[in-house]
């Protein structure tokens, strides 16, 4: 993270390594800049610290750094995450972006969910989802806090699903 390198992250969930930035580690939590497989910025993602298998330098930084560079990206500002606890990290993504992914791998490592939060009480979120057609549900879902191993947001398929559905249902 000091360093400000490209880096591969393993995790437990996942076969292939993620790519990013390093922006800040709390105490449970960090804050991720995705550099995608295609070599575009990518949005941010908050990842549990207790999944990471392996952290290590990026082989290939040279090269996806220029490419970034040449396509005209450079390394994102930091957004104004507070990784104190799931509920800041939720809290202060919604403030900054339109819509939040949340993944709950250990209960099903191939479902997300896209939306905005209604509230977040005793232990539980509420999340009005919006779905692959960028309609919105009609009534919110609940999710464990503590179920929630990756949160995701300023991404290209969230962006998308906001541009086509919207801020609000309707």
């Amino acid at each position: 993270m000091s360093n400000r390198q490209l880096v591969r992250i393993r995790r437990r969930f996942e076969d292939s390594p993620i790519r990013g930035y390093v922006f800040e580690v709390g105490p449970k939590f960090f804050l991720l800049a995705i550099v995608s497989d295609r070599i575009w910025l990518d949005g941010f993602e908050c990842l549990r610290i207790k999944d990471v298998l392996r952290i290590e330098s990026d082989p290939y930084a040279d090269f996806a750094e220029t490419a970034l560079k040449k396509r005209g990206q450079q390394r994102p500002r930091k957004p104004k995450i507070d990784l104190e606890s799931k509920q800041s990290i939720l809290l202060s993504a919604q403030k900054a972006f339109p819509l939040l992914t949340i993944h709950l791998e250990e209960k099903d490592p191939d479902v997300c969910h896209i939306g905005k939060i209604c509230a977040i009480t005793k232990g539980k979120v509420s999340l009005l989802g919006i779905d692959p057609r960028a309609k919105w549900e009609s009534d919110p879902d609940e999710f464990r806090l503590s179920q929630i191993t990756r949160i995701n947001f300023g991404g290209d398929y969230e962006d998308a699903l906001h541009l086509v559905g919207g801020d609000t249902v309707g």
